[in-house]
């Protein structure tokens, strides 16, 4: 692991480094023809739509279509083995997420590798998850949350959208952090219906899949996952606030395969960040239920080196295998 992070923080380097290079004829010509965007999801979820978000603006900005390319399937792998696959010239890109460094660890015998076939080149923002119970689970608070589960061991239920998922992995550093024993219920379908009825008590969910239930009152959010609290949801406290250290989020960038000129991925994180920085993207994107946090190519770099280490050392502990 030691040796793909400091591999990946060089290749980021290296293309942070380059604007102070000379610039080469084919970064100032770059696009001349279409680029893809492959999301490793189907359409209509929030990696596709952010990828068609960011990919209009660079269309309007560059003069090129960039054309989204949905390859779902295997926890996104399919999409990402395309990418790490693919010519490195610029013309195809991947709408990177926060399962793929979770992915680096939990799949042993994928034919590529996240951080050595790949390099970073823009980040563009943050999901938050959201610690939410049913109105009927007695715990109202974290602190009293912990004391319920530690005097109800293996008794309590929480749900998430698949072994390996953001949010499950979230939980899992969760666990790891407190000692306590939770039951994991992955789910193939929506657990919204059984978190909503009572069957299950609890859930770590992506902020915009619950804003709409926290605020009726049909959910209790008792805390937000990244380490301070969400503008969005002011009131609800950071999990950080009673456990130093802990933080955890989705997050979304693009990612060019090994190989592709460091002056290309130069020119793109720059229009990348400009694209962020538009106060109308900006408001779409808080609509979604994500923080912008534009990141550099060096920036981007070390923030997937981190979360790769980072999740490795849970999924380890917690002994996850792929479902």
């Amino acid at each position: 692991m030691t040796l793909r992070r400091r591999e990946f923080l060089r290749l980021a380097a290296g293309a942070a480094a380059l604007p102070a290079l000379p610039r080469t004829a084919g970064a100032i010509d770059y696009p001349t023809r279409p680029v893809h965007i492959v999301v490793g999801y189907a359409p209509g979820i929030a990696p596709d739509i952010i990828g068609r978000l960011i990919g209009q603006r660079l269309a309007e900005r560059l003069g090129q279509q960039f054309i989204v390319d949905n390859r779902p399937g295997a926890a996104s792998n399919i999409g990402t083995e395309v990418v790490a696959k693919a010519s490195p010239d610029g013309y195809t890109l991947l709408v990177a997420v926060s399962t793929n460094a979770i992915n680096a660890t939990l799949y042993q015998n994928l034919s590529f590798n996240f951080t050595r076939d790949l390099v970073p080149v823009a980040g563009i923002g943050g999901t938050p998850f959201v610690v939410t119970a049913n109105p009927e689970f007695p715990p109202k608070t974290v602190p009293e949350l912990i004391a319920h589960a530690k005097a109800n061991p293996g008794k309590i239920n929480m749900a998430s959208s698949g072994v390996g998922t953001g949010p499950h992995v979230s939980f899992e550093l969760f666990k790891m952090m407190t000692g306590v024993d939770i039951v994991h219920v992955p789910y193939r379908t929506s657990y919204m219906p059984d978190l909503l009825g009572g069957q299950i008590s609890l859930a770590f969910s992506p902020m915009a899949q619950v804003i709409p239930f926290i605020r009726d009152g049909r959910l209790r959010a008792l805390a937000v996952t990244p380490a301070s609290r969400s503008d969005v949801l002011p009131d609800v406290p950071a999990l950080a606030e009673f456990l130093p250290g802990y933080a955890a989020s989705g997050w979304y960038g693009l990612c060019a395969p090994k190989g592709t000129p460091a002056d290309v991925i130069a020119k793109l994180s720059a229009e990348i960040t400009a694209v962020v920085a538009e106060p109308a993207l900006r408001a779409r994107l808080v609509d979604l239920g994500v923080e912008p946090r534009p990141m550099s190519t060096a920036e981007f770099g070390q923030f997937i080196a981190d979360e790769t280490e980072k999740w490795a050392k849970v999924i380890r502990f917690a002994a996850l295998r792929p479902s």
